[in-house]
């Protein structure tokens, strides 16, 4: 094939000089050829024509003395290639070892490109190329010559998957330009960040409360998720994704899914953009109070339980409280699950509704008959009724009267007389008593019982035939800081304060006095309104 060229070459030379001597004398034969055959210089980019095309190669004339032979591979696509096309190459150097000018379209084409972009760019200027081969520590761009662009700068996100990106054609940023080294580093993460804020930049100026934008869920945690709007993000809060309660924002969001959200909220200073997805839809709110009148039966699931009580979720959005007081009319409920748990079915009467407030109040108590409404009718005033003690404090008895209706002795309804220090001394747990009713309050669910007032009052009896200033014989039953409880008779007691007790080397308050020691008193005064009688130790 050279030697064919070379051929061609040495003919088409005969050629030049035939002509040229067919014209001119021999005297103006060198002026003559000097003008027709061009002159070059070694780096010049020149002009050629297609002369012949062959498998491989293409024979390009320049105008000189021998043409130059180009590889089919420096065309983008040699099979539009024809003879006659006018193409610029880049001279290279006179003749090569087969008498050939070195030319080269490639190079040509990079020179060029070269002068464009030391004319037109800029660092920080913007072009467009294709990755076409990896090298170390990044990629080879083709922008019409070579351009290095490290793999840190191909994407805004790190990679480790590098091969995706051969073969695309993308937009980069000039980051730096050598001219010395004639070589560009690019970078593609610095062009899409411009982008991406000039997008944010159009998006957040077009942003308008109340406007319903496409997304699509690019992140999700416990406290909402984060939508993509298309170069903006915005937050969607769990409490914004539907008016019904949820746990986990996973409970009706992927990453990846698509939806409308609402632009609910934006601040101009963080450029926070707040998203609602239930505010697309009707808030169940609006009909509440139509479709939950007062006193009207309802069906629910309990969805949430608190100390206080339960919450019931009627329909999506909306909920009702059953407090732990509406639960039971007779039982003492101290805690919710006593009487429901979580995902019960239940049913319910509307006590109130707070539209304004969301709130409904729920009772379920009040599907049965307040048994309370009949207890003044069952047991009346003074009436006497028997039951168990079903539990014992520092200040009483509580007796259950029937299932779920009870009353209290008060400590100063056990006896009389008798000093009672804690009912436990006196009752325990399950004992069977018989008790007067005293008092009923059927708001308040209590009932006052009094165990002395099933006999008369013996203080008038006990005391009758005592007199002031009498002395008298008693038996020591308690001693206390203040003084000495002395014991009368059975079920009178009267109290020898410690100013009563006289000042003697052979009486020391309180060591000299021990439950049961004998002693006479003197009465000093006997209060019957309150049922105290004042003694004395000074008997003489």
């Amino acid at each position: 094939m050279i030697l064919e060229a070379k051929e061609k070459l040495t003919s088409s030379k005969k050629i030049k000089e035939e002509a040229v001597s067919e014209v001119t004398t021999p005297l103006d034969f060198d002026k003559l050829y000097d003008e027709t055959i061009k002159r070059f210089t070694e780096g010049q980019i020149v002009k050629g024509k297609v002369v012949a095309i062959w498998a491989k190669e293409a024979l390009i004339d320049i105008g000189y003395k021998s043409e130059g032979l180009l590889s089919l591979e420096e065309f983008q696509d040699p099979s539009s290639l024809k003879v006659g096309d006018e193409i610029e190459v880049l001279f290279e150097s006179l003749e090569d070892e087969q008498g050939m000018v070195v030319v080269s379209k490639r190079k040509a084409d990079r020179l060029k490109c070269w002068n464009q972009i030391l004319a037109d760019a800029t660092e920080g200027s913007v072009i467009e190329g294709r990755i076409f081969k990896r090298v170390p520590g990044g990629f080879m761009v083709d922008i019409g010559m070579e351009a290095f662009l490290p793999a840190s700068l191909v994407d805004l996100k790190p990679t480790k998957n590098l091969d995706q990106f051969i073969g695309l054609v993308s937009k980069f940023k000039i980051v730096k330009i050598n001219p010395k080294r004639r070589n560009i580093v690019l970078s593609r993460k610095d062009y899409l960040e411009t982008e991406k804020d000039a997008l944010r930049t159009k998006k957040l100026s077009e942003l308008q409360q109340g406007q319903v934008l496409r997304g699509r869920v690019k992140n999700v945690t416990d406290f909402g998720a984060f939508i993509d709007l298309g170069g903006v993000d915005g937050l969607l809060h769990i409490t914004d994704m539907s008016w019904g309660r949820i746990k986990h924002p996973s409970e009706i969001l992927n990453i990846g899914d698509e939806l409308n959200v609402m632009v609910i909220g934006y601040a101009q200073d963080t450029q926070r953009i707040s998203l609602g997805l239930k505010q697309i839809s009707q808030d169940p709110w609006n009909e509440a109070d139509k479709k939950y009148t007062v006193n009207s039966k309802v069906k629910g699931k309990v969805v949430n339980i608190l100390p206080y009580g339960a919450f019931v979720e009627l329909e999506k959005g909306i909920e009702g409280l059953v407090h732990v007081s509406e639960l039971s009319w007779t039982k003492r409920v101290s805690h919710p699950t006593e009487v429901v748990n979580l995902g019960d079915e239940v049913e319910a009467i509307v006590l109130s509704l707070d539209k304004n407030e969301r709130k409904i109040a729920l009772g379920i108590k009040q599907l049965e008959n307040n048994p309370w409404l009949q207890v003044e009718d069952k047991y009346p005033v003074g009436s006497v009724v028997n039951g168990k003690v079903k539990n014992i404090t520092d200040y009483g008895v509580f007796v259950e009267i029937e299932p779920g209706i009870g009353g209290l002795v008060h400590i100063s309804d056990i006896s009389w007389t008798k000093r009672v220090n804690h009912p436990s001394d006196i009752f325990k747990k399950g004992d069977t008593v018989t008790a007067r009713v005293l008092s009923i309050d059927t708001n308040a669910k209590k009932i006052s019982l009094g165990l002395k007032q099933l006999e008369e009052d013996p203080w008038k009896e006990f005391t009758k035939d005592i007199k002031l200033g009498s002395v008298l014989n008693g038996k020591v039953t308690k001693v206390v800081n203040f003084g000495v409880f002395v014991e009368l008779s059975e079920g009178l007691e009267g109290l020898v304060h410690v100013s009563e007790i006289p000042e003697r080397e052979d009486i020391k308050f309180p060591d000299s006095f021990q439950a049961g020691d004998e002693m006479k008193v003197k009465v000093l005064r006997v209060d019957d309104g309150n049922r105290k009688i004042a003694l004395s130790l000074k008997v003489k």
